[in-house]
């Protein structure tokens, strides 16, 4: 098991999402940095789905009850084992006893534990991720204790690597949405002629933009949405849909980000500057 000390300031476990069931309204949930998750997973030669603790901004403090392997990877959170400082994405021996803490966030917004074997916490509608009402809670919190494999004698194939962070770049690749030929001239020259910063409203369901565009009139019928479709309000604002969104919407889904780029924005906290590139 790995016990939890202090649950950071919203950790929960995350595979890579809850498919096939969206037609009754429950959102895909999953890893809202995948990129990173798979990276770890793939270093721990783990099936990429394999559940991983996500963490953000504020990590948590744990410990371990039996030996095992563990990789870290998406935002650099200054991280030791037993006071000893320990990098991403690196492979690393943890024995009984042991404790992974978490300072201070260097860069980026979501870090992520891979654990040898993943993380075995009970499966709903086939997922491990936490997303409540889904789950009976959305993050952990203090004294849950989280099943996973014991791990004594593993030699990975690679013990480290160097990883040129894919959230270094602010551009956001996005295709068209259903309703991209609604835009006028003069909004598509707002959308990708300047930049735009993430706004305190963001969370795992959405994350908005302060700065507004020219606002619409148009109305629609509630329509399907995605992870990472764009959708523009009345009033000009962009919202953009995140893992834990909404299944449907009213506003008009003008835009479509690529699945790397949500992993990218998965990573913006607020203040930080991004573009749109249409592809």
């Amino acid at each position: 098991m790995l016990k939890v000390l202090k649950p950071g300031l919203f950790s929960s476990i995350q595979d890579l999402g809850r498919f096939g069931h969206r037609d009754i309204g429950v959102p895909i949930a999953g890893a809202m940095d995948v990129e990173s998750v798979k990276k770890a997973n793939l270093l721990l030669e783990n099936d990429e789905n394999d559940a991983v603790l996500e963490m953000t901004m504020t990590g948590p403090t744990l410990q371990f009850d039996t030996d095992t392997y563990i990789c870290l990877s998406g935002a650099h959170i200054v991280a030791t084992l037993n006071n000893e400082p320990i990098d991403n994405y690196a492979v690393i021996k943890v024995e009984k006893g042991d404790i992974l803490s978490y300072g201070r966030l260097e860069k980026g917004f979501r870090g992520y534990l891979a654990v040898k074997g993943g993380f075995q916490s009970n499966k709903v509608l086939d997922s491990r991720s936490q997303f409540y009402p889904v789950t009976k809670s959305a993050r952990l919190k203090d004294g849950d204790e989280i099943p996973y494999k014991e791990t004594k004698n593993y030699k990975p194939k690679i013990s480290e690597v160097k990883i040129e962070e894919h959230f270094e770049q602010n551009v956001l690749k996005v295709y068209k949405g259903p309703e991209f030929s609604l835009l006028s001239d003069g909004q598509l020259t707002e959308i990708f002629a300047k930049p735009y910063t993430v706004s305190k409203e963001n969370n795992r369901m959405a994350y908005q933009l302060s700065e507004l565009i020219t606002g619409h009139s148009h109305s629609m019928l509630t329509s399907g949405t995605l992870p990472g479709t764009i959708q523009l309000t009345p009033a000009g604002r962009m919202i953009i849909l995140m893992k834990d969104g909404q299944t449907t919407g009213g506003y008009p889904r003008i835009l479509q980000l690529s699945e790397e780029s949500i992993s990218v924005l998965a990573q913006k906290k607020y203040g930080d500057e991004l573009k749109f590139k249409l592809v």
